[in-house]
């Protein structure tokens, strides 16, 4: 069994904290038993661990957010990477070939489709192993997961099954309704679509062959950017005749906008936060440095970043996507596989950001063409390599980095490094990456 796990989003609903890099799976919000903040991605992998002690697992994501996952997966976790968006299906297309033409895994192997981010307690991922059952011995050729209504959602597509049982054929599938609408599917024993799918990997090769007209790796990479931005629901649930559901009776939270996501909170503040005792029913998330003192608050939700600050009333949040669409600034918080950066100043001609880097890690060899650099370090000691040249640097050592010179950056300790970068087309597409 193969389990695909679908990391994409702009981050829009979850803005100033996630972004089109920094998307919501990455954002470390969850608390756990020991104190530490885990975000959406790392609390899947672990329990899906937890279920499995071994198990093969590949996530699926756009380019630009390879760096940051990096930094949240093992080493024996694969990544797929889409050349850029069309959506679940291309998606789900690319790595299945990817299985099979580069892992050369057999077109008979189970795989299971699943969203990066669903909040659900660990034994819903114990029924992935019943999925997979079900697709190896051939009772149909895609089971879904359904999910248990708790109330009558306008939220989620509804699967209406054919019998009340925990393994059932599926009659037909429901858009998204109205409340009322909703409850008379709940009637009917409609279980919520949580977009989780199973079926082997040729079923998924024989679909992209046919809608597609693509289904090796190469074919679908290179053409990638013309493929149709179309889901796996639409293009192929939606028409398959030979479909069971598995249900799941159980916890589960679709924690895509901040009223969902502090319902899930074990804390009512991260970060630097005084609350005094008016405030009710509210949250407050601080990724900056800055202090935030909070009174009187009656269900609100505050959260303040690098990117920007929002203060909303809990029920309006969910309507923020148009609102952070309509900014179009410097993003200035990122995370990458070796640690984060902040931008500190942009000004005409130059950019000046800090770098933080973990421990034992380093940023890729590269060159630009279009603006020299200057990194001053100003905590801890680490390696430059410019050209080839490797120099030991610590606290006050300033480095100059002009245009095409190769360089890099290893951190012994914890570095932290100001970047000033020089030029009249500072962009981040200036970027050359050269082997170690």
């Amino acid at each position: 069994m193969q389990i695909i796990l679908l990391s994409g989003g702009s981050g829009k609903r979850l803005w100033p904290l996630s972004n089109e890099i920094r998307a919501k799976q990455f954002i470390k919000i969850f608390g756990t038993v020991d104190e530490y903040h885990e975000s959406m991605l790392q609390r899947v992998l672990r329990q899906i661990h937890k279920n499995f002690s071994q198990v093969s697992i590949i996530v699926s994501t756009s380019r630009n957010q390879k760096s940051i996952l990096k930094k949240y997966v093992d080493a024996d976790t694969d990544i797929s990477i889409e050349p850029c968006r069309r959506n679940t299906f291309p998606a789900i297309a690319l790595t299945a070939a990817y299985l099979r033409d580069v892992k050369k895994i057999s077109d008979d192997e189970p795989i299971i489709i699943c969203p990066v981010d669903p909040y659900v307690e660990d034994n819903f991922f114990a029924k992935f192993k019943d999925m997979a059952n079900l697709v190896e011995n051939s009772a149909a050729n895609l089971v879904l997961l359904g999910i248990n209504p708790t109330y009558p959602s306008e939220k989620y597509g509804y699967i209406i099954p054919a019998e009340n049982n925990l393994v059932s054929d599926v009659l037909e599938f429901k858009e998204k309704p109205d409340s009322k609408t909703a409850q008379k599917y709940i009637q009917r024993g409609g279980l919520w679509n949580g977009g989780v799918f199973a079926c082997k990997i040729s079923y998924v090769l024989e679909k992209s062959r046919e809608l597609l007209n693509f289904d090796t790796c190469d074919e679908l990479f290179k053409n990638y950017s013309e493929l149709p931005n179309i889901s796996f629901d639409y293009a192929v649930v939606e028409h398959e005749k030979n479909i069971k559901v598995v249900r799941y009776i159980g916890d589960w939270k679709d924690v895509g906008t901040w009223n969902t996501l502090t319902e899930v909170m074990t804390e009512k503040n991260i970060g630097k936060v005084q609350f005094d005792d008016a405030c009710e029913n509210s949250h407050v998330i601080n990724e900056t440095d800055m202090p935030i003192i909070a009174m009187g608050l009656q269900n609100i939700v505050v959260a303040a970043s690098p990117d920007g600050i929002l203060i909303a009333d809990k029920a309006r949040s969910s309507f923020i996507k148009p609102f952070a669409e309509n900014i179009h600034e410097q993003i200035k918080f990122i995370e990458k596989s070796w640690g984060v950066y902040k931008v500190i100043d942009v000004s005409e001609g130059s950019l000046t950001i800090k770098a933080i880097l973990d421990a034992g890690n380093r940023m890729r060899y590269h060159s630009h063409e279009y603006r020299d650099e200057v990194w001053t370090v100003i905590e801890g000691n680490g390696r430059v390599v410019l050209d080839g040249r490797i120099k030991s640097v610590a606290v006050g050592d300033v480095i100059k980095i002009p245009a095409f010179v190769k360089h890099t950056i290893i951190a012994d300790t914890d570095l932290k490094v100001i970047e000033v970068q020089i030029g009249e087309d500072i962009t981040v597409e200036d970027k050359i990456l050269w082997e170690d």
